[in-house]
């Protein structure tokens, strides 16, 4: 590899200053070459392992002070991404950093079987193989999903691997794991005899491509222009951008209070021509019409929509399902039975208007379409029996501890945020429809519906009317199972001592756009089932960007790939471009050519370290420091030392990275080494002072350095002469006070 840095070689002005003729310097070989990450990271990372020191049990010294995290575990499903990196670096630097500070540090790693996410990866696998989930049984499926994940998980942990995460493996845990599994399924069962588990019929956000159910928080809703239909209905106008749903309609909505509508009676029948032919409407007074909105009439079809089925449940109303699972209309639509949803509305609308009924169309129609975050079909509303959790009552008790200080955040802004969401929270839907996943161990009702958990598959008829019961066929929503990492890598329920020695973990950090789908339920969870908060402080960060502040995808093309920058500039380049200009909370752009910069950093640490063993050589430790060596050092490392502390005590590691990087490059490099090559050729007691000096510097800069880049530093820690180091490896090396 080809040097590009002019003047990289600062001893070789001053080569023979160190007491040996030039050709003979001891100075290790391999400082003769730039660095080159290739060359060294794997042989770190081993070394590391081997040591024994990501586990805290063998870590040197009395450490009694716990400091524990826990690993966002990322979906088994591919390839890391720049996000993965990002959390990676913040958590390894925090790990690295508490680790030197003498504390009894641990990491737990995981994987997570990433439920309906995995599923989706892998249908889109079978696609492509002219296959279909649909033509397999679900355990043909599963079987099929998990050995794809098992292998994809392999790989995924040596990519983590490859960033430095310095995480203890033999504490590594996968979400389909037994531990896991028991841990869910006591959950279940708890909130089952708390109350605060049920199984109803309630409007769900459903993918008719997908076939499965979701929460609010994975709706995804977007905003488009299209058209809104007026139509005659019997005395009444009433407007929709859905005709298709239209069917099913015999119930016209106003608020009581409109005088439009005075002469109208609750309860009121109205006969009218109707898509189909002739029907008749009742009319219903509730104050969910608004007479502020169009005509202030509407017809709900509560099979079909939220806000239509809870006016339907206060009112005791009829409902009738007009589209199936799969977007297709059903016989109540007559002569459109069987028709694609998106297909039919033209068709309806024509039929409408031949029959005079087509009042107007608003073609200039804006509104937001809820649509499935994973294919973007639109999310169609249905009637679904399913497993819902009453979450106000685990809210108002992780408010509770909010207040009172039991845990924070590391920005204002976050919790602002998490305190409103948990203000304004509905109950969870935890069921998913599909194979992939944590089996719901439950019976169910076929008469009644009735839902009864069910662990130990002892219940052989329903517990309400005794009927027939049946196998839930649902599985658990993944955030459910991961809403209790916290407790399964520490073994909540089991006879390890990590939950007594590491619970509450110390912080969860993580990105920003899962604060509700799992940080707030983590918290939840934790202290539903333990009475203490998972963690104390919550750190969240933003998203990583392509160079131009664009959000990454596949269909842009602007995907970053770590692995690719690695291999170009070395995994230490990447984690510093990583971390400078990343302030917790806010999204970064990520410049892969910018990189490059924190490669020549490496190597300008690498020249450094040249220097100052090429002419150390002969320094015999302790030396006296000259005055002026001490004044400098007072005046430069000291303070520099005091303020990198603390930043990283305030986690702003952004700032902390940048004023490491300043510091060696423009006052280390550029001052010291240029004054001490005069001070190294001057009297006995300059050049044994300066020794001293230089040697404080680079270990103190290495020691620094080293939660933001762990690989060089370590390199260059193993190469040192024994005096120098106060411990065998760098990653438990103290750090500096001083």
């Amino acid at each position: 590899m080809e040097n590009t840095e002019k003047n990289t070689s600062p001893s070789s002005q001053n080569q023979a200053s160190n007491g040996t003729s030039q050709g003979q310097s001891t100075t290790p070989a391999l400082f003769t070459s730039p660095y080159n990450p290739a060359n060294h990271e794997d042989r770190i990372y081993q070394l590391w392992e081997a040591s024994g020191y990501f586990n805290p049990d063998n870590l040197p010294g009395d450490r009694t002070e716990p400091f524990a995290i826990v690993m966002p575990p990322p979906n088994a499903n591919g390839s890391l991404h720049a996000g993965h990196a990002l959390f990676v670096t913040v958590q390894d630097i925090m790990m690295r950093y508490e680790r030197m500070k003498g504390k009894k540090a641990v990491w737990f790693p995981g994987a997570d079987h990433a439920g309906f996410e995995t599923q989706v990866v892998y249908e889109k696998k079978l696609e492509k193989e002219g296959r279909s989930r649909f033509q397999m049984t679900r355990e043909e499926l599963y079987a099929e999903i998990l050995d794809f994940t098992l292998s994809n998980k392999s790989f995924m942990e040596g990519q983590i691997r490859s960033l430095g995460a310095s995480c203890d493996w033999s504490r590594a845990l996968f979400t389909l794991d037994d531990r896991v599994k028991k841990i869910v399924y006591d959950t279940f069962k708890q909130l089952e005899v708390d109350g605060l588990l049920y199984r109803g019929a309630r409007s769900s956000n459903w993918c008719p491509k997908h076939q499965t159910s979701f929460s609010n928080l994975e709706v995804e809703h977007e905003e488009r222009t299209e058209p809104f239909y007026y139509f005659q209905y019997g005395p009444f106008v009433i407007g929709t951008a859905r005709p298709e749903t239209k069917f099913g309609d015999k119930y016209v909505v106003m608020h009581p209070d409109d005088a439009r509508y005075a002469e109208y009676q609750h309860g009121q029948i109205i006969s009218l021509e109707w898509i189909n032919g002739p029907i008749t409407a009742t009319v219903i007074k509730d104050e969910a019409g608004d007479p502020e909105m169009g005509t202030g009439v509407m017809t709900i079809t509560p099979w079909h929509s939220g806000i239509d089925f809870e006016i339907a449940k206060r009112h005791n109303l009829d409902y009738e399902q007009i589209i199936d699972w799969r977007g297709k209309l059903l016989p109540i639509a007559g002569e459109f039975a069987g028709q694609d949803i998106r297909e039919a509305r033209k068709l309806i609308v024509e039929k409408l208007k031949e029959k005079g009924l087509l009042v107007k169309i608003d073609e200039q129609y804006h509104h937001a379409v809820p649509c499935c975050y994973k294919c973007g079909r639109e999310i169609e509303p249905q009637i679904k029996e399913q497993w819902f959790v009453n979450m106000k009552p685990l809210a108002a008790k992780a408010l509770e501890a909010l207040d009172a200080g039991r845990y924070s955040f590391v920005t204002e802004r976050d919790e602002r945020v998490y305190r409103h969401w948990l203000t304004n929270i509905e109950d969870w839907p935890i069921a998913r429809q599909i194979a992939w996943g944590i089996p719901i161990p439950a019976k169910v009702c076929t008469e009644c519906h009735h839902g009864m958990v069910d662990l130990d598959n002892s219940i052989t008829a329903c517990t309400k009317c005794g009927g027939t019961v049946e196998h839930e066929q649902d599985t658990f929503d993944t955030w459910f199972s991961s809403g209790q990492w916290p407790l399964c890598v520490t073994d909540y329920t089991g006879e390890s001592n990590d939950f007594k020695t590491f619970y509450p973990t110390a912080v969860m950090e993580t990105g920003k756009d899962i604060l509700f789908f799992w940080v707030a339920r983590m918290v939840m969870l934790g202290l539903y089932r333990t009475g203490e908060v998972p963690f104390k402080k919550i750190y969240l960060h933003g998203m990583v960007r392509d160079k131009h502040g664009k959000k990454m995808s596949k269909s842009k093309g602007n995907v970053i790939a770590p692995s690719e920058i690695q291999e170009k500039y070395g995994t230490d380049a990447l984690r510093m471009g990583l971390m400078m200009n990343n302030v917790p909370g806010t999204d970064m752009n990520l410049d892969p050519d910018k990189v490059n910069a924190h490669k020549k950093f490496a190597n300008k640490l690498w020249n450094i370290t040249r220097f100052v063993l090429d002419n150390t050589a002969d320094y015999v430790p302790p030396a006296e420091h000259t005055e002026a060596d001490t004044k400098f050092e007072n005046e430069f490392l000291h303070p520099m030392v005091a303020e990198i502390n603390t930043e990283m005590t305030k986690d702003r590691f952004d700032l902390a990275a940048e004023k490491i990087y300043h510091f060696i490059w423009d006052h280390f490099a550029s001052q010291v080494i240029e004054e001490s090559k005069a001070l190294l050729a001057s009297s006995p007691a300059e050049r044994a002072s300066r020794q001293r000096m230089l040697t404080h510097y680079l270990v103190t800069s290495l020691k620094l350095l080293h939660p933001f880049m762990p690989f060089v530093t370590e390199t260059v820690w193993q190469e040192l002469p024994a005096h120098m180091k106060d411990a065998d490896m760098l990653m438990v090396a103290s750090w500096p006070t001083h």
